[in-house]
């Protein structure tokens, strides 16, 4: 397959755009593509050995992001892309899967996408636009809450957290075996026997595309990889092509994802190596067994993003072969940083009776049938330079790759501005010349927190947020808030001690040095602003 590329009179007339109102005709398409749990530096473009050839000629033509920012996990992540909004407006407060008793009921605790909020895809058809979903939703299973219902025209989508890559239709916990999918609103019983998620929610994407072509309405397709979610499932010739690769372990490809992330200039040459966590044994104190088992998950795992990025640049080839490439905004990002659990970390996945719908063992590994997760080790090793992972507030939990390209999106460049996902909304707004409602299906919708990068990324500005901006996060009692360079961080247990500590992570990525005993006013005033931000949203904190 051809790696595409885009020629300057994409970026020429993209440019044009941006300065007058878009008529119907040539407003621009968007592909925006999600990957699932991908640590910071699993692409080349930001530091890494797996070879993903399509995405990175994606930031060779566009614009790629070392500083843009995500929530803790999924369903948080993608109720911010999709309203704009903060988790806690849009109804997830917290993971479904985590509500506990004094949250359920509250407002912005729903756990799905509420109707405070327009969905991306219900503005963008509003405005006369297809929308299409392939992949994993998470943002509510029930009829009413499914894609379809929140303004995608059509849809294929996996509904939960994870599940099996293959027809099985195995879950990754108890309460979601068998795991839920929809199509075009309604629950969905089987899937076909040569199922693989990244290839079929490819084919999928492509044939609601195909549907349309030639209506001259632009579209909305929205591909939601859950790639390189566990478990690590992947077919040849990705399941075989880095056996022995990971072998030294996770330690060492720490290091070198560390230094390759300083020899591209996605983190200064000055960062520091954040320590090994705790959860994190060091290599060389693990059996041989546990070796192979780490390294064999690994290799799967790095199959699997480069299984990802074979079948979005087919996608690519797709809109260029029927001549809509030139004119379409593609985004890709990562909703939370790389995953570090276990599949026995998961609630109820050492029930026998679950345990034993599975093959555990290491031959088994990627193949249909296995239910492995990598585990802490190589998550922390996926984040590179980054401190921490999924589930934690901390730079590796919530620091995520981000790629924009097509017209009006200047090429080849970096920036290291801090942007959140909430921003994505209101750039895809901007770009399309689509007003945001104030009233939708009759009633009252929160307005977006969240900002256009459009003057950052046509270089009419250098930042989206200013040296005086607040802005803050909250799930599952980890709490951060960012002004400028400095950023506030609290990491509840497990991982953490619910202290509150202050970094300069525009200078110290991976979290090393903590300020709090130089700066305790900038502390306690990024603090204090937590809590101005907690009031505003409606933080519910859990109470055990």
């Amino acid at each position: 397959m051809a790696v595409k590329t885009w020629t300057m009179s994409m970026f020429t007339s993209g440019l044009l755009l941006l300065g007058s109102a878009a008529s119907a005709e040539d407003r621009p398409n968007i592909l925006l593509v999600m990957a699932d749990d991908l640590g910071w530096t699993d692409l080349g473009s930001y530091g890494s050995e797996i070879d993903t050839p399509n995405l990175d000629t994606l930031a060779q033509q566009g614009m790629l992001f070392t500083d843009f920012h995500a929530s803790v996990s999924c369903s948080p992540t993608r109720s911010m892309l999709m309203s704009g909004n903060d988790n806690h407006v849009a109804g997830l407060g917290t993971m479904s899967e985590m509500l506990v008793a004094n949250q359920v009921g509250q407002p912005g605790y729903e756990g799905h996408l509420n109707d405070r909020v327009a969905s991306m895809a219900e503005v963008l058809q509003a405005a006369g636009y297809h929308t299409y979903m392939s992949g994993k939703w998470h943002l509510g299973h029930k009829e009413g809450e499914l894609p379809f219902d929140r303004g995608f025209e059509s849809s294929f989508t996996m509904l939960v957290g994870g599940a099996s890559h293959w027809d099985d239709m195995l879950g990754i916990l108890p309460e979601d075996h068998p795991a839920p999918y929809a199509s075009n609103g309604k629950h969905i019983d089987s899937l076909p026997a040569d199922f693989y998620s990244s290839r079929s929610y490819v084919d999928i994407l492509i044939d609601q595309i195909r549907t349309n072509h030639g209506d001259d309405k632009p579209f909305l397709a929205y591909l939601a990889f859950t790639a390189p979610h566990d478990p690590v499932h992947v077919p040849e010739p990705w399941l075989s092509k880095y056996k022995g690769r990971y072998d030294e372990g996770y330690d060492v490809l720490k290091d070198r994802r560390w230094t390759a992330a300083k020899d591209l200039g996605r983190v200064p040459e000055t960062a520091i190596m954040p320590a090994r966590q705790k959860v994190v044994k060091p290599w060389n104190e693990l059996s041989e067994e546990a070796k192979a088992t780490e390294s064999r998950g690994m290799e799967v795992y790095a199959g699997m993003v480069e299984a990802m990025d074979y079948h979005y640049g087919r996608v690519i080839d797709y809109l260029a072969d029927i001549g809509e490439l030139d004119n379409t905004v593609i985004v890709f990002l990562s909703d939370n940083g790389s995953n570090p659990f276990y599949s026995a970390d998961y609630p109820g996945a050492t029930n026998p009776e679950f345990v034993n719908l599975f093959d555990h063992s290491l031959e088994n590994i990627g193949h249909p049938g296995s239910n492995y997760a990598y585990g802490p080790g190589f998550a922390t090793a996926s984040n590179g330079p980054l401190d921490w992972f999924k589930l934690t507030v901390g730079e590796g939990g919530i620091r995520v790759p981000l790629i924009m390209a097509g017209p009006g999106i200047p090429e080849g460049e970096t920036t290291d501005a801090f942007a959140y996902v909430w921003d994505v909304l209101p750039t895809l707004l901007d770009v399309t010349d689509v007003e945001y409602p104030t009233t939708f299906n009759g009633h009252e919708v929160e307005q977006p927190r969240g900002r256009t990068m459009m003057p950052l990324i046509s270089g009419a500005a250098q930042e989206v947020y200013g040296p005086e901006d607040f802005v803050g996060g909250e799930m599952g009692e980890g709490k951060w808030m960012r002004q400028g360079s400095y950023k506030a961080v609290l990491v509840p247990p497990p991982y953490g001690d619910s202290k509150w500590r202050l970094f300069n992570v525009d200078e110290d990525p991976g979290e090393s040095n903590n300020l709090a005993s130089e700066k305790p006013e900038l502390l306690a005033k990024l603090v204090a602003a937590w809590n101005d931000y907690a009031a505003d949203v409606g933080v519910v904190p859990a109470v055990p």
